[in-house]
């Protein structure tokens, strides 16, 4: 289980009702092929050994017999594999029948968990069988002479703290008082439901939606296993409706009506993370730990191969319609944040510096969406650009054009002079393209927007993203700095989909500039064009790929995962696109620019947050200035590639 990934499956085996011997045979199958792919835990449906539809044959000696000498050969035959098994059965206990989920590993019965919440309404009448197991602890049952399970709701089986999981039935997970909200807040981060849902329309779209927020309340993953074709169709169809979902999202789904197995990559580290950073997580009153029965299962955990899908844009939305839904809604917030501001400090006026780039032409449409919400006459947006050494005709022309089509105020202010004196005054030679060379321009042309800002009382907007506060890729007191930070909690990646979203919903020529301008590189525009007047300096060259920085700050910040495991997943994330040293050289930069070069978000000015994932000193991210890299960056150190 390195890095805290874990390989877990849901099988929906073929059954036949009430003939356990096969029912057993097909799931001792189906628990050999999941532990060839590096299976570790695998959950059956609700009464798989007997199934389902039994009807009154649950009153049957014969059959709840068949079912406890078939959990017993199923225990004995599987207890060289290392897998945990999870399957249903009947079982009486003081004339009374229980709806139960065994927990069988090695050999040994771990445990019986029965259904808490028996349900008797339209096609269910679980009631002229079964007995609620909600008020039931006994310990040491016994179903041979060997085994004497623990049977009870209030359990939990521990492979490691990270690594803990519960039990619940069908019914319990559709209940308002739901058995795993007690097992989570216990330190389960695996909830498993045996189930037999039978379907019928639009059911699988509910169970899909209760299961995603389930697991997403409970900051779990949630592993759902449903009873599938085999069960009687009498008055019932059953769809083997299997779904394995990770903190509000699903990672594995099952095809309605076919059998086999769903297996996803669960990571517990991850789930373990987001309950530490939710400190109201747990309950004021949740039920004491000493009134569970808690099962060690010594499970031989290996580096678990990865099938789970990483998305190399953790930021971005990989579903079109989700991205177009996100990207107006962020530009909502962002456009809402500013109106707000200047609504309560009654200022008609902004300004902004106008580069022909995207994170400037990302505020300038933020700007232009806030003076319509306000009722403003565009005509108060200020855009200035600002040409020196570096700027290109394309950026130039692009700049012009941006402001024209938007109907702001065009302001153009060549900088060239104002530096060639300011370098003179401080004894800087021209042709030396150091720091101070770069720097000189940026904050030129910062104390022109305040200026500026003063003489038409406005404010300055500025245009920095997330990506670049990470990276400290801004300079001091020069872009970095401005009265109102629109982009501040936007990263790199998602910069580019959000200008995108505005050319595909605004008119021709306004989209025609806009995507010429998604079509330059990166650059600050600092050192001057090539021979051909091209930009020379481009950011990506000279820091990383911003994918790359964008991977990397979105699992430190957001999950505080070690640098080995974001490594890991970047090389499975980026395979074929970067080489394990390519990424690993980049990583080592990120960790070093983010941590040296924090002072520079402890100045921050006010932006409105858009995501989980933000560097505001005064709200979601809190670090000293001095704060060392060095363990971080010795993990990296040690890394084998």
């Amino acid at each position: 289980m390195k890095d805290g990934f874990v390989k877990i499956a849901c099988a929906t085996p073929e059954l036949k009702v009430a003939d356990c011997d096969f029912n057993t045979d097909k799931m001792i199958e189906l628990i050999q092929n999941a532990c060839d792919r590096g299976v570790k835990i695998i959950c059956f449906p609700e009464l798989s050994i007997t199934g389902y539809t039994c009807g009154d044959l649950f009153l049957q000696n014969a059959l709840i017999h068949s079912a406890t000498e078939n959990l017993l050969r199923l225990t004995e035959e599987i207890k060289n594999l290392d897998i945990v098994a999870i399957v249903g059965l009947p079982v009486e206990h003081q004339n009374k029948l229980y709806n139960c989920a065994a927990v069988v590993f090695h050999g040994e019965i771990l445990g019986l968990v029965p259904k808490a919440n028996i349900p008797n309404y339209g096609e269910f009448y679980e009631m002229r069988h079964f007995t609620s197991g909600a008020d039931m602890d006994v310990c040491g049952l016994e179903l041979s002479e060997k085994h004497y399970p623990a049977m009870s709701i209030n359990q939990l089986f521990q492979v490691t703290p990270e690594l803990t999981f519960g039990i619940e039935i069908c019914e319990d997970l559709w209940t308002a008082n739901t058995p795993s909200v007690n097992l989570a807040q216990q330190g389960a981060n695996l909830i498993f439901n045996l189930s037999a849902s039978d379907e019928i329309i639009g059911k699988a779209d509910y169970r899909r939606t209760i299961i995603k927020a389930k697991s997403g309340s409970l900051l779990c993953a949630y592993a759902y296993a449903d009873a599938g074709v085999g069960e009687s169709t009498q008055d019932m169809t059953f769809a083997g409706h299997n779904i394995i979902a990770e903190n509000g999202s699903i990672l594995a789904e099952s095809k309605l009506f076919e059998s086999g197995l769903t297996v996803a990559d669960i990571d517990v580290s991850r789930l373990a993370s987001e309950k530490r950073r939710m400190n109201t997580f747990q309950s004021k009153n949740p039920k004491p730990l000493e009134n569970f029965y808690v099962s060690a299962i010594m499970l031989p955990l290996t580096e678990t191969k990865l099938e789970r899908y990483i998305s190399p844009l953790p930021f971005v939305p990989s579903d079109r319609v989700v991205l177009d839904g996100r990207c107006e809604e962020i530009l909502k917030i962002q456009a809402v944040g500013l109106a707000t501001r200047l609504k309560h400090i009654g200022c008609q006026n902004a300004v902004v510096g106008l580069s022909g780039g995207l994170d400037s032409t990302l505020a300038l449409i933020v700007m232009t969406h806030a003076f319509d919400m306000l009722g403003l006459a565009r005509s108060g947006i200020l855009a200035v650009t600002m040409p020196c050494f570096g700027t290109t005709d394309r950026t130039y022309t692009n700049a012009c054009r941006l402001a024209e089509a938007y109907g702001a105020t065009l302001k153009e202010i060549d900088i060239k002079a104002s530096v060639r004196q300011h370098f003179q005054d401080i004894g800087q030679e021209e042709s030396n393209h150091d720091v101070v060379y770069e720097n000189s321009q940026a904050r030129e042309r910062t104390q022109i927007l305040m200026d500026m800002a003063n003489q038409c009382n406005g404010i300055v907007i500025g245009t920095g993203d997330l990506s670049e506060l990470a990276l400290g890729w801004a300079t001091y007191n020069g872009d970095h700095m401005s009265m109102y930070a629109v982009n501040a909690s936007v990263p790199k990646t998602l910069v580019r989909y959000l200008v995108a979203y505005e050319a595909g919903h605004t008119e021709e020529t306004l989209s025609a500039v806009l995507k010429d301008i998604l079509d330059t590189p990166v650059s600050p525009e600092l050192l001057p064009p090539d021979e051909a007047g091209n930009i020379a300096q481009k950011t990506e060259d000279l820091v990383g790929p911003y994918e790359l920085h964008d991977f990397f700050l979105y699992y430190m910040l957001r999950f505080g995962f070690l640098p080995s495991k974001i490594f890991r997943m970047a090389k499975h994330a980026f395979a074929g696109k970067y080489s394990d040293e390519i990424i690993l050289k980049w990583q080592k930069k990120f960790y070093w620019r983010f941590f040296s070069q924090h002072f520079k978000r402890s100045c921050l000015p006010d932006g409105p947050k858009v995501g989980s994932v933000t560097l505001s000193p005064r709200g979601d991210f809190r670090m000293p200035s001095d704060a060392c890299a060095n363990i971080w960056l010795r993990e990296l150190e040690k890394m084998q590639i």
